[in-house]
């Protein structure tokens, strides 16, 4: 007899437990505005050879779906796109194939491209009133894509018969990402999301003319956004 009513005592407890954890469950979607702010890098190969590579700020937009399985922990994924120019300046004589082809010291070349980012976070989150203050964490792949039909924007010439001597490539890199931040519930299933997301990451090497800095770039990103609360 008294081991039936423990079970069901637990039974009752497991019971209580899952309905706990269902009311807490949510899944939203998000869309966010936000602006990229990254950091120039710098790397020494000799005295007669140094690489300087800076991206440019720009603005972006982020998707995100977003479950919290737990009252205070869940995972997200998201997907974002921002404008990735990229200018390079080395002080080396310049590469060309043989025949037609002039010579000079390069200033600065800038590639115009697109990053693609899509990373996957586990989030700590906690209610608090109309407010879900949260912190966040993950990682995923960082896509850096030329223009197409834009090879690169010269502020010098350089000429290997009638074909410009600066290629370029498509670059992806792990990326790890952290940051945090807070939703504002203004109804009971739409609010605002403001957050702030920091991304670390390898520098791009998008052009076979320049070489990368190799270096570890980061990226700030203030963000603003609507979510919607399924």
């Amino acid at each position: 007899m008294r081991a039936r009513w423990m079970q069901r005592a637990f039974l009752l407890v497991g019971l209580a437990a899952l309905a706990s954890a269902a009311a807490y469950a949510q899944t939203d979607v998000a869309a966010s505005l936000y602006g990229a702010f990254g950091g120039t890098t710098t790397h020494n190969e000799g005295a007669s050879r140094t690489t300087t590579q800076s991206p440019a700020n720009a603005t972006g937009g982020m998707l995100e779906v977003r479950h919290i399985a737990h009252p205070w922990f869940g995972y997200e994924g998201t997907y974002s796109f921002n404008r990735a120019n990229q200018t390079y300046s080395e002080v080396i004589p310049l590469p060309c194939p043989s025949g037609g082809c002039g010579q000079v010291e390069p200033a600065i070349e800038a590639i115009s491209a697109n990053a693609h980012e899509i990373t996957g976070d586990w989030v700590a989150s906690l209610k608090v009133r109309n407010l879900r203050p949260f912190a966040l964490a993950g990682g995923g792949i960082l896509f850096d894509v030329p223009t197409t039909g834009q090879a690169a924007q010269f502020n010098i010439i350089q000429v290997c018969g009638n074909t410009p001597c600066a290629p370029t490539t498509t670059a992806h890199k792990p990326v790890f990402v952290y940051g945090g931040g807070v939703d504002w519930k203004l109804v009971p299933h739409i609010g605002l999301r403001f957050q702030y997301r920091g991304n670390l990451y390898k520098a791009p090497n998008l052009t076979t003319l320049f070489t990368s800095t190799g270096a570890f770039m980061h990226t700030a990103e203030p963000m603003i956004g609507v979510y919607f609360r399924l």
